[in-house]
């Protein structure tokens, strides 16, 4: 991409060594938290000015919550940090060899480059998934959902079609991990406890919801007993739960299975995978699967002054010789190890090899229904789960006030079942929705 000429990073000179962090997510930020300003300067680039709590997208999706409650100002953040610069740019590409990274508005030199930018949603190069369905990764990837699926209830009640209706009810989810199986929970009390009350006239018990996994069970990261817990409490609730199914292509309107049957729905959730946010210049040895390869330093193989952590990283261990699993607490974790440590490296001081505490994987399926799988091999569901849950979530959210608006929302939702951010603030209408767009047109002509 063509440098912008208007744009400039205006990073100040300074004679500290300079740390360049690329994303404000997990590990980002944990590492710039740890990182003395009194010997680095450092400099963030992320595409977005927020740290998002990316567990809870799917409740921003499905009415929950605001996402101002699942998010922090980077800025905000880091206020009293000294010598800390935030950029808001994506960072186009890397040089290893000349130590530079080149953005829109410039190239930045380092004396080390952090690489925690995490990953983005994974195709599998299905074009037709790409351009029709609803990832959700993003704080905007879940206002887009959450405006779909209000506009949908919206004009299912404006047609007297009931096969138009049902497309429009109707919702698939392709992916039978924690997003797959926690949406799908939110959605059902959507149907059971909410949408009856704003749409009288709609009949939502003909409302199916639909779970799509290839594999032979939900939840592949946690124990079987956590998948089997969490696949007969869905199909309790009412979810149609398809394991050892093969998803094939999505027009917006069918989802197409490669047994051949098809489900009419206008809106299909993809959550089936992801992989690296590589950047353009990274040498072919450095990447394996999508993922960065690393030493038991977090230090890039074949570099020696560019790191990677989180998601994006791929730490081979006897334990994980496929890496560490894509969660919060890897990346927090090499975040920490490498905020305390990355002086000793520069010093060439020896230091023990990061080691990861697998502190627990916990999933909500829906009010009072969760499973927990935490160390010593203890695990179980249910109520106490749900509670352990609740409070891991709040506790990990990057502030105060985040605390409160998401307590306050709970407490609010579980005494009333009242989801109150059914709010169609910014309406999203596919390219393909023709009817959407005529309707956002004249909606929003004065």
């Amino acid at each position: 991409m063509d440098r912008i000429e208007s744009l400039e990073l205006n990073i100040p000179a300074t004679a500290k060594l300079r740390v360049v962090i690329i994303g404000g997510g997990f590990g980002g930020m944990k590492l710039a938290e740890k990182l003395s300003c009194k010997d680095f300067q450092l400099v963030m680039f992320d595409k977005h000015n927020y740290h998002t709590f990316q567990p809870l997208l799917y409740q921003v999706a499905s009415a929950g919550l605001e996402p101002d409650s699942i998010a922090g100002p980077l800025r905000q953040i880091f206020a009293s940090k000294e010598d800390f610069h935030f950029r808001l740019l994506k960072v186009t590409s890397v040089n290893p060899d000349a130590n530079t990274i080149s953005t829109v508005a410039g190239d930045l030199a380092y004396d080390y480059l952090i690489l925690a930018n995490g990953v983005k949603v994974n195709y599998f190069g299905n074009e037709s998934v790409k351009a029709h369905s609803f990832p959700l990764k993003t704080i905007p990837n879940a206002l887009n959902l959450r405006s779909q699926l209000m506009q949908m209830f919206e004009r299912a009640n404006m047609s007297n079609r009931p096969d138009e209706v049902d497309t429009m009810l109707d919702i698939v989810l392709v992916g039978g991990g924690p997003i797959g199986v926690e949406m799908a929970g939110a959605l059902v009390e959507l149907r059971k406890h909410v949408l009856p009350n704003d749409f009288p006239e709609l009949d939502f018990t003909k409302m199916s919801i639909h779970l799509i996994e290839g594999s032979d069970r939900l939840l592949a990261a946690m124990s079987a007993k956590a998948g089997a817990r969490a696949l007969s409490d869905l199909q309790k609730m009412g979810v149609n739960v398809r394991l050892n199914t093969m998803f094939d292509s999505y027009d917006g309107t069918v989802a197409r299975l490669k047994s051949g049957e098809e489900i009419r729905t206008k809106t299909l959730i993809w959550s089936a995978g992801v992989t690296g946010d590589l950047l353009a210049g990274l040498k072919p040895d450095m990447v394996e699967r999508g993922r960065i390869l690393t030493d038991e330093n977090c230090k890039v193989k074949g570099s020696p002054n560019i790191y990677a952590i989180g998601d994006v990283a791929m730490m081979k261990t006897d334990k994980y010789p496929k890496g560490h699993p894509g969660v919060a607490q890897p990346a927090i974790q090499m975040g920490a190890y490498l905020g305390k440590h990355l002086k000793d490296f520069h010093l060439g001081k020896t230091v023990a090899p990061f080691k990861y505490f697998n502190k627990g994987d916990l999933a909500a399926i829906g009010r009072g229904k969760a499973v927990a799988d935490l160390p010593g091999n203890i695990q179980f569901g249910g109520r106490l789960a749900w509670y352990i849950w609740l409070f891991i979530h709040i506790a990990y959210l990057v502030s105060f006030r985040n605390r409160l608006l998401v307590f306050s929302s709970w407490v609010w939702n579980f005494f009333t079942y009242d989801k109150g951010n059914r709010l169609i603030i910014r309406s999203f209408v596919r390219d393909d929705d023709p009817v959407g767009k005529a309707l956002l047109q004249l909606n929003e002509t004065d």
